[in-house]
């Protein structure tokens, strides 16, 4: 047989930002050591980020890279070029390898479904992470490649940060009305979720899960006080271990998502019909957000739009100033779920995302992501180095806490970069960080979970993305509320650019760069709001996946 080819070798990191901040960055891939008779070869790059750690006592936890592969046909005997596709990676650990560790020895967990792998510190420690030569054994024979394809590689990776299994409080035992917090019962005290198994959502019996009795609430939930609902095993609560993305969505990894989708796909997950419109086809960057559409796709004659970064709107692509690092909003329903199942990940739901704010600490009433009850508002001030990779607030880390909010008297009028606020010797709160480590969970842009409170809410299970999109551009998982054609959703402009379609079953979580309110970790005003659908201004997204 002959050997698989490899062209083209294109390798791209989904965060790269400053000294500020951690970074990831892959480099140098290239495939190697093809068996012919098992179908299978080695998919081989560099990988490194900085401020890496992993701690057995506190949160115990540590940080990882969730890192996939696309591969495209590009042509060869008895081989049909085509659109880029999912890589199946080995479900055998002992399958993958790292050659050269510079002194900090990796794990690697792939997942069962071949979809990706997790890379971390195997041993305590913390600091920079520089693994050369990761080898990474793809099975082409299971993605229907034969032997002598000529092939396009591109080697993806997103920082994560892993949530142990374990107990946790939903509420913050406040007297005090916030807006349909969690509670035990009717007793406004934090409820404790101890297991995946079913629950009782409202009736004020003992066990159960109550919302305080709906109130203050924009969308009420379909239980209360007086009446309740069965919260299935199968739906996520948070007791089970997951990864979750350290970082909102940032601008150039949407972009970069949008670069390997086929031109139907990409006019289905933006909204710019013109070339050199931004992706919410305006001319100029609206709200911070500087995706811009290089070349416009052509559907009739297959012709593949290209979109990168230009804030300063000087049709200069990709300058340092661009914005490549800033979160991305704009985001519908649609986009995101449609971005989680090109990845491998999913939504979270909202009982996990009180868990990954608060970790395993009692709860306090009224707090922030970051444990206090106290906030520094720095979206008066203008930014130092805007729209670069080392963007920084004027103001300096306050030691009362660190979030973007209620910026429209202010001077930003957009959200920030991802992992703003952290530095190498910043705390938890100066660094407005959740209890594992996870960045700007309060304010910036939405949180966007499932919510327990609908029957479309609840229906949702937990599987993961697939890594492929339909032909039209929308997610396709089972019991996700955002893929197309899916029962929970109810479908008035389906596959229009403006991302109209209604979704029920998602809602909005902790405060945005424009709001004032909402902020706090307990808040639910809008656990299923319609407008998540929509392409809003204050909307972003981070994903999660269920550790293997």
């Amino acid at each position: 047989m002959r050997p698989l080819y490899y062209l083209c070798m294109a390798v791209l990191c989904l965060l790269h930002v400053g000294a500020y901040s951690n970074d990831i960055a892959v480099s140098n891939a290239t495939l190697t050591g093809q068996n012919a008779a098992s179908d299978f070869t080695l998919v081989r790059f560099d990988i490194s980020w900085s401020n890496s750690w992993r701690v057995s006592s506190g949160p115990s936890n540590w940080d990882a890279a969730w890192v996939f592969v696309k591969f495209r046909i590009e042509g060869g005997t008895g081989c049909t070029a085509g659109s880029w596709q999912h890589a199946t990676l080995s479900a055998t650990p002992g399958d993958h390898s790292v050659t050269t560790n510079n002194g900090v020895v990796p794990a690697i967990m792939p997942t069962a479904d071949g979809k990706g792998v997790f890379l971390y510190r195997s041993a305590n420690g913390s600091g920079n992470i520089d693994w050369d030569q990761v080898l990474l054994r793809w099975n082409y024979g299971a993605d229907g490649v034969l032997d002598n394809c000529n092939v396009s590689v591109k080697v993806f990776a997103v920082e994560m940060v892993y949530v142990p299994q374990g107990n946790f409080y939903a509420g913050d035992n406040s007297v005090a009305s916030l807006n349909g917090q969690f509670e035990a019962g009717n007793t406004s005290a934090a409820f404790q979720v101890t297991s995946e198994g079913a629950l009782t959502l409202g009736g004020s019996g003992a066990g159960s899960l109550g919302n305080n009795n709906t109130a203050n609430m924009n969308t009420p939930d379909d239980f209360n006080d007086a009446v309740s609902q069965a919260l299935p095993a199968a739906f996520p609560k948070g007791f089970a271990a997951i990864y979750a993305m350290k970082y909102e969505i940032s601008q150039e990894q949407y972009a970069e998502f949008l670069n390997v989708l086929t031109p139907t796909q990409q006019l289905a997950r933006h909204g710019a019909t013109v070339v050199n419109r931004y992706i919410t086809n305006g001319g100029t960057p609206p709200n911070r957000n500087g995706i811009k559409c290089r070349t416009l796709p052509v559907i009739a004659a297959n012709i593949v739009g290209v979109y990168a970064s230009d804030l300063d709107n000087d049709g200069v692509f990709n300058e340092t100033d661009d914005g490549q690092n800033i979160a991305c909003n704009y985001l519908s329903a649609m986009d995101l779920m449609a971005y989680y199942d090109w990845s491998g990940l999913r939504i979270m739901t909202e009982l996990e995302l009180e868990k990954m704010m608060r970790g395993t600490l009692p709860a306090l009433p009224a707090e922030y992501a970051w444990g206090s009850t106290s906030i520094y508002n720095v979206s008066y001030a203008p930014l130092i180095n805007a729209g670069a990779g080392s963007e920084l607030p004027t103001s300096p880390s306050s030691t009362v806490g660190n979030a973007a909010y209620f910026a429209t008297t202010g001077t930003l009028g957009g959200p920030l970069r991802v992992g703003l606020f952290a530095t190498a010797t910043s705390s938890r709160v100066e660094a407005g960080a959740s209890y594992y480590g996870i960045m700007e969970m309060t304010g910036n842009l939405w949180e966007v979970p499932v919510g327990v409170g609908n029957v479309a809410g609840r229906s949702y299970t937990g599987l993961h993305g697939n890594g492929a999109l339909t032909t039209s551009g929308f997610a396709n998982v089972d019991n996700w509320p955002g893929a197309n054609g899916n029962s929970n959703w109810t479908v008035s402009n389906a596959g229009t650019n403006n991302g109209s379609t209604q979704a029920a079953g998602l809602g909005f979580r902790a405060g945005t760069w424009n709001d004032n309110n909402w902020l706090e970790t307990s808040d639910r005003s809008y656990p299923a709001w319609t407008g998540v659908n929509g392409r809003e201004v204050r909307q972003g997204g981070r994903g999660v996946r269920t550790a293997p």
